[in-house]
């Protein structure tokens, strides 16, 4: 109620001819902030949430009512599209590809990526910020520049068409992110803890595994949740390692999908808003952890 009374202040010594007080002023310019900051949130929102209603809600109609009125509600709901994706036997098998190369991808790189950022934040030795460094820089090297090589590379290991020569890879590029992520959180550890389990006889893969793995269930979770959602969303990779259909991911399945039924919109929205809904809920349920381990590392350094 401070900032109402604080408007009206200033009203008040406007119309007296007077200059409102400084304190006045600061209040109702928090004010004035405040619902600024809060137009700019709606904006985001809308911006977000407006494409995503738009699929789903479209995926209820059908071609003649979307050419007929692209933003109306459904009028009759079409529940044919979603069930028709839902029994369709090439979804639930690009379901079951997109989840097998997600999980691959995402223990690759939380474990390697976990025993790359506990050398780097927890043991001296020349050169250490320089390897940090080098791992860093793969934030800038795009998918794009090594794709000819890798497809070479996974070719020659006989990896093509197989969900661990698209895992690798994938895990690969994730390594910068999460080992940047990770550093941090292991280096708020105290050294005394180390030093306690060093006296008892726990040595560095024992400290590792017993005692840091499970102090930094925060940012492990934070890391795996973005594993696993760019492992899901992937599709160069996928687009390049994977040329049979028996072996395609979700991605590649929502473009052949959208190319075979390229006048039917509505059928499309449906079977892309299926592809969304696992990624989707996985973020939601592990949304919490993802905020808390992001922030973790930052109290100590």
């Amino acid at each position: 109620m401070a900032e109402p009374s604080a408007a009206r202040e200033v009203v008040s010594v406007v119309e007296r001819g007077a200059a409102p007080r400084p304190g006045a002023r600061i209040r109702v310019g928090a004010l004035a902030v405040s619902v600024l900051r809060y137009v700019v949130l709606l904006v985001v929102v809308a911006i977000v949430v407006v494409p995503v209603a738009y699929a789903v809600l479209g995926g209820f109609r059908d071609a003649p009512q979307l050419a007929a009125d692209p933003v109306g509600l459904p009028d009759p709901w079409v529940w044919t599209n979603y069930t028709d994706s839902l029994t369709s036997a090439s979804f639930w098998m690009q379901l079951r590809n997109s989840g097998i190369v997600a999980g691959l991808s995402t223990v690759v790189v939380v474990l390697f990526s976990a025993l790359a950022a506990f050398v780097l934040a927890r043991r001296e030795f020349p050169g250490r910020e320089l390897a940090y460094t080098v791992f860093t820089l793969g934030l800038l090297f795009p998918a794009t520049v090594a794709i000819l090589p890798l497809l070479i590379l996974v070719r020659d290991l006989g990896l093509l068409d197989n969900p661990l020569g698209l895992a690798l890879p994938e895990a690969a590029f994730g390594l910068p992110l999460t080992i940047i992520i990770l550093r941090p959180f292991f280096r708020s550890v105290p050294k005394e803890l180390e030093d306690a389990a060093a006296i008892d006889g726990c040595g560095s893969l024992g400290f590792f595994f017993r005692i840091l793995l499970p102090l930094s269930r925060p940012a492990l979770v934070t890391v795996a949740v973005l594993a696993i959602v760019s492992s899901w969303n992937q599709f160069l990779l996928p687009l390049v390692m994977l040329s049979d259909a028996d072996n395609w991911t979700l991605p590649l399945g929502v473009t052949n999908f959208s190319t075979q039924y390229t006048t039917d919109t509505a059928r499309i929205l449906a079977y892309t808003t299926l592809a969304l809904i696992p990624a989707l809920a996985f973020y939601l349920v592990a949304e919490r952890q993802l905020v808390g381990g992001l922030t973790a590392g930052s109290v100590k350094g």
